[in-house]
């Protein structure tokens, strides 16, 4: 069987993801950079390379969502089915089913996408943060 974490640890994880997705459905860009550590990478777009360091992740974010600028859809974040494993070298995998509600103004919302979202999640001294995210889209398997 694997090893697995506390409950206490696995409240402190969901915790943290629903104010990191908070922040970023709410365009609060620089907080959402911010829960990675100083050298966190993150890659969430299909044949990107993965932006490194709160500095790029906050450009790429800016750059991504320059596109939906005059666009008034609303997106949320829902994690769920979070399984957390620890790694040998300290840290934490995680594995969270995600899925991206589009909201658009008299329209019924949609999925759009349904995707995998692989952290490894640094905790020091009680602060979660993330050393790197990848997310792969189910559509594209």
């Amino acid at each position: 069987m694997t090893a697995t974490v506390s409950s206490e640890l696995y409240a402190q994880v969901q915790h943290f993801y629903a104010r990191q997705m908070q922040a970023l459905d709410d365009g609060r860009l620089e907080e959402y950079a911010d829960t990675f550590t100083k050298d966190g990478s993150f890659q969430h777009s299909p044949g990107v390379p993965a932006a490194v360091g709160r500095d790029a992740i906050l450009a790429e974010l800016r750059s991504f969502l320059k596109k939906y600028e005059d666009d008034p859809t609303q997106r949320r974040h829902y994690f769920n089915q979070i399984v957390l494993e620890p790694r040998e070298d300290g840290g934490i995998r995680s594995t969270v089913y995600a899925l991206i509600v589009r909201v658009r103004p008299d329209e019924k919302p949609e999925i759009w996408p349904s995707t995998v979202v692989h952290d490894v999640i640094d905790v020091t001294d009680g602060e979660i943060l993330l050393r790197s995210r990848t997310v792969s889209y189910d559509q594209l398997v």
